[in-house]
């Protein structure tokens, strides 16, 4: 058999070392645009532009980082930034204008291409120094080489923004946990300090562990086996309020512990399911939690076999209709249990086949379920 060819042509070869190149200058970019991932990009970028030294200032004209020799010409690159950033466009320094020393009369000229963002502005200037007149093909060179490095910084911004986002929800979340239950636990717990001194304080220490995972600051992302024990201190203090009216099943396949999944994620499918159980049914009712190992996925369900509900009202409003049991909730209903909330941060961490499926008729309960990948690339506690 003929064996493949291995070696490439030039012209391959070019290609392959350019977007190589490419690849090192967008990492430390990724970050966006400071002092440290300046000057770990600036060899790279000064690479792409073929500039005989590279600098990168701010969006406020101050030099970042310096690649390169001539050094004494950053001085006149960051008064050329200034007026980039003021002009909004590349401003050209050429030999006529600069002022040189003994060491830098091969410098020709430097140029001062702005760092664009639409929508934001100039967030940074890209100065690069040559020793030969510049000619409209390397300073298209230059246009382009800015234009890559801002859609980095330009993601990194994306990056930061749902950042904050995610915060945003899950403080939206923790809002969302229903004042009902936060009263009638107390209430609960006032009921035992004289019947049962013992069980108030353990059912003191479950609400304290409860709220302080709740409204824990670290990370947007939890493991299961962490979720589910603080659906257990939840279920704990509804068990103490409702007695033997509420019955829990909970199945979980010990090898999906570790699976990570959005913070929260589990709390509001399950209050769902409490309160679908219970209310309106004197004789009370079943919720099961079930987390289940399907090869590259975990499966996990939450089920009640409450009043369910029309599942019309799904297609034409939001998830959180299932809070009503059968009717349209109220804005004051909906906020307590976020369901849509929880499906847009599934849809937004793992992709759009990883949001909530919900199943329920009238009269036949309301099972929620999730699908979450066993392992994500960049998702992590």
């Amino acid at each position: 058999m003929r064996t493949r060819r291995q070696i490439t042509t030039p012209t391959e070869r070019a290609v392959h070392a350019t977007l190589h190149t490419a690849s090192l200058a967008a990492r430390p970019l990724r970050r966006g645009l400071d002092r440290g991932s300046a000057v770990e990009a600036a060899p790279h970028l000064r690479e792409l532009t073929g500039g005989a030294a590279l600098g990168i200032a701010d969006g406020a004209g101050e030099l970042l980082a310096w690649n390169g020799p001539y050094e004494s010409m950053s001085e006149q690159f960051r008064h050329a930034a200034i007026r980039a950033i003021e002009g909004e466009r590349r401003v050209l320094v050429t030999h006529a204008e600069l002022v040189r020393g003994s060491g830098d009369q091969a410098v020709r000229a430097v140029i001062a291409q702005p760092l664009h963002i639409e929508e934001t502005g100039v967030v940074g200037v890209l100065g690069i120094v040559v020793t030969e007149d510049p000619w409209p093909g390397m300073l298209g060179a230059v246009t382009e080489v800015a234009r890559y490095a801002c859609s980095q910084i330009e993601l990194a911004d994306l990056d930061a923004s749902r950042a904050r986002l995610d915060r945003a929800e899950v403080r939206a979340l923790r809002a969302q946990i229903s004042p009902h239950f936060i009263y009638n636990a107390l209430n609960t717990v006032a009921s035992f300090v004289r019947t049962d001194p013992a069980r108030a304080r353990e059912l003191v220490l479950e609400f304290a562990d409860f709220t302080r995972y709740s409204f824990r600051s670290a990370g947007e992302f939890t493991l299961l086996a962490d979720e589910l024990r603080n659906i257990d201190r939840y279920l704990t203090l509804e068990r103490a309020r409702f007695g033997e009216i509420l019955n829990v099943r909970l199945q979980v396949a010990p090898e999906v512990l570790n699976v990570v999944l959005p913070f929260l994620a589990l709390q509001p499918l399950v209050e769902n399911a409490v309160r679908h159980g219970i209310s309106g049914k004197p004789e009370g009712g079943t919720v099961s939690i079930v987390a289940a190992d399907e090869g590259p996925d975990c499966v996990i369900s939450v089920e009640d076999d409450g009043v369910g509900m029309d599942p019309e009202l799904l297609r034409s409003g939001s998830l959180d209709a299932v809070e009503s049991g059968g009717g349209r909730p109220s804005a004051k209903e909906a906020a307590h249990v976020g369901l849509a909330n929880v499906d847009d941060r599934l849809r937004a961490a793992f992709g759009n086949d990883y949001g909530l499926v919900v199943e329920t008729a009238p009269g036949a309960g309301t099972k929620v379920s999730m699908r979450v990948p066993k392992f994500k690339q960049g998702i992590r506690v």
